[in-house]
């Protein structure tokens, strides 16, 4: 692990191995670790990076109001900072891929390709905690931390429970006590959603730019994702149809994670590498 400043920000990330720039982005209330078997399985051809979001990890928060431009801003300040000028292949998890949507029509020239994973924007579906956040009073007491909290975001992540290691727990529940967490959470649920779902002005917005630029693009799913529905790749091939995609079987919500070595391979075949 390294640091860089970004625009005054302390920012965390990785980067390993040499060749064309892969960026790897994770999901709201996530870090760059949920992409570490990415780095092992890429980086003997790739130089891969994946960096935590301002305000996640061991990034300094904004000192604004969220929002997905913003993160998107974020990532190509970023990009500026650890010197990646030429175009590089973006994934990402979650709210991860909708940043990384966002940086593709913003930039264009900024973006080889671009792969989502159980990307958030395909749907207003989303699971009732993230819903919940929306409903102030409430927030202050779903994001209080704790081992058991920190447990069942483990536990609605994957289908496989081999997964939920006490590892995993105990740094999910030390991030989840970072002095500014609960309000980077809040303010970035309430940007993107709502009691009712994640919000469809910014989605339709997002959806057509990025058909119209017709960026290389795989979307990719698993099949028992509790957090965004996999009815959401359906909605991604109308949307999307010049993309390609993958459905992982009896996978929740990170396949990077619960199927590294294929999801490797799927990236590798789309890159043509």
């Amino acid at each position: 692990m390294t640091e860089v400043t970004v625009d005054g920000l302390r920012t965390r990330y990785r980067v390993d191995g040499d060749g064309d720039p892969v960026v790897l982005l994770h999901g709201i209330a996530r870090t760059h670790a949920d992409w570490t078997d990415q780095h092992a399985l890429l980086s003997d051809r790739f130089r891969v990076y994946s960096v935590d979001l301002p305000g996640f990890g061991g990034s300094d928060p904004l000192p604004g109001r969220y929002s997905l431009q913003a993160l998107a801003d974020f990532v190509e300040r970023f990009l500026d900072a650890v010197d990646v000028a030429e175009p590089a292949h973006l994934v990402g998890n979650s709210l991860g891929g909708a940043v990384a949507m966002r940086v593709s029509v913003r930039s264009p020239q900024r973006v080889r390709s671009l792969a989502l994973v159980n990307s958030a924007g395909f749907g207003k579906e989303v699971t009732i905690a993230l819903r919940l956040l929306a409903v102030r009073g409430l927030a202050a007491l779903l994001l209080r931390p704790s081992r058991y909290g920190a447990r069942q975001v483990e536990r609605s992540l994957y289908v496989d429970q081999a997964y939920v290691t006490d590892e995993r727990v105990e740094y999910g529940y030390r991030i989840a006590t970072r002095p500014h967490a609960a309000r980077v959470m809040t303010d970035l649920a309430r940007s993107l959603g709502s009691l009712r779902g994640v919000r469809q002005a910014w989605r339709d917005e997002l959806l057509a730019a990025v058909a119209a630029a017709k960026v290389p693009t795989l979307v990719v799913w698993g099949d028992r994702d509790l957090i965004l529905p996999a009815t959401h790749l359906e909605a991604a091939r109308t949307l999307l149809p010049h993309a390609r995609f993958h459905l992982f079987e009896n996978t929740g919500h990170m396949p990077q994670v619960e199927r590294a070595e294929e999801m490797s391979e799927l990236l590798v075949d789309f890159w043509g590498a």
